[in-house]
């Protein structure tokens, strides 16, 4: 049977397990019985896989500007460091849900409903994030995933043994980051025939942000050994990131929305990659890990 606890909860499916933690609504841990792909929060970064909601990146200032107030919104939002409430939990699939409240009207104005729906199956774990809008003016919001994951992936192998495979070449330019927000100018893309070669070195200026991206899959693997592969539906952007001080883990995070460009400094519903949710409406998105081993 799967366990049960008001904090945590296991999901199993064949060799498979995920545990889901009710703070943040985060994932942190999927294993295949030997191998854990979920970084365990260590001293580097003491987060698994947060949820990045209602917005992405950072916020020129910290500061969400709306119809003539000023709210406090910091990096990636607050569903992150939110409690979620549990909808459903059965042997492979949880539902958790978190609903504005007094707490997040005083840092983003708006009504809303943010589900989190996880199934597990024998080959890999489905993410489903659905944001309602309970308002009655159009919603502006972004959503991404922000999963790390443990690179290498077995002891013994070197980083540099990795690379990420994507569905598509990847030739448009990615952009990066200063000071936590959107470079204006764009660089030219780090992936070589669909390959990104991995390193340390690579994230010295932060997160490699794919905001052009063709792919709807990327594969994280080394030339033998354990695997997982992303795919994901309804996000637009993908981040690729880790601590440029070296740290033993890789994020691969499909996101809808980015960071404010440098220089924007307008109406939060102005800020560019936001989705706009019709009243009553609700958008759905999604990400699938997939394991295994070579």
């Amino acid at each position: 049977m799967s366990a049960m606890s008001d904090d945590t909860y296991t999901l199993r499916s064949g060799q498979l397990s995920a545990t889901i933690k009710a703070h943040g609504a985060e994932l942190c841990s999927l294993k295949d019985g030997t191998t854990e792909f979920v970084w365990q929060a260590g001293p580097e970064w003491p987060r698994h896989a947060p949820l990045l909601f209602p917005i992405v990146g950072r916020l020129a200032k910290d500061e969400l500007r709306h119809r003539g107030k000023t709210y406090r919104l910091t990096q990636h939002g607050f569903a992150r460091d939110s409690r979620f409430e549990w909808a459903e939990r059965g042997e492979s699939r949880c539902t958790l849900m978190l609903e504005d409240n007094e707490t997040t009207r005083a840092l983003y104005p708006f009504p809303f409903r943010l589900t989190a729906i996880y199934a597990l199956d024998d080959a890999g774990l489905d993410l489903t994030l659905a944001i309602a809008n309970k308002g009655k003016e159009t919603l502006p919001a972004s959503v991404g995933g922000h999963p790390a994951f443990n690179w290498p992936l077995q002891r013994g192998l070197a980083k540099e043994s990795y690379a990420l495979t994507f569905a598509s070449a990847e030739k448009a330019p990615v952009r990066r980051l200063d000071g936590g927000l959107l470079r204006p100018e764009a660089e030219p893309s780090p992936v070589k025939d669909a390959v990104l070669s991995l390193s340390e070195a690579l994230f010295t200026d932060d997160a490699v942000i794919f905001d052009r991206i063709e792919s709807r899959e990327v594969r994280f693997a080394p030339s033998s050994g354990p695997w997982l592969k992303m795919s994901w539906r309804g996000f637009r952007e993908l981040g690729v990131w880790s601590k440029p001080s070296g740290a033993p883990f890789l994020c691969i995070e499909p996101w809808r929305g980015y960071a404010s460009p440098s220089g924007f400094d307008g109406e939060f519903s102005d800020k560019p990659g936001l989705m706009h949710i019709a009243p009553g409406a609700e958008e759905s998105l999604s990400f699938r890990i997939e394991v295994g081993s070579s």
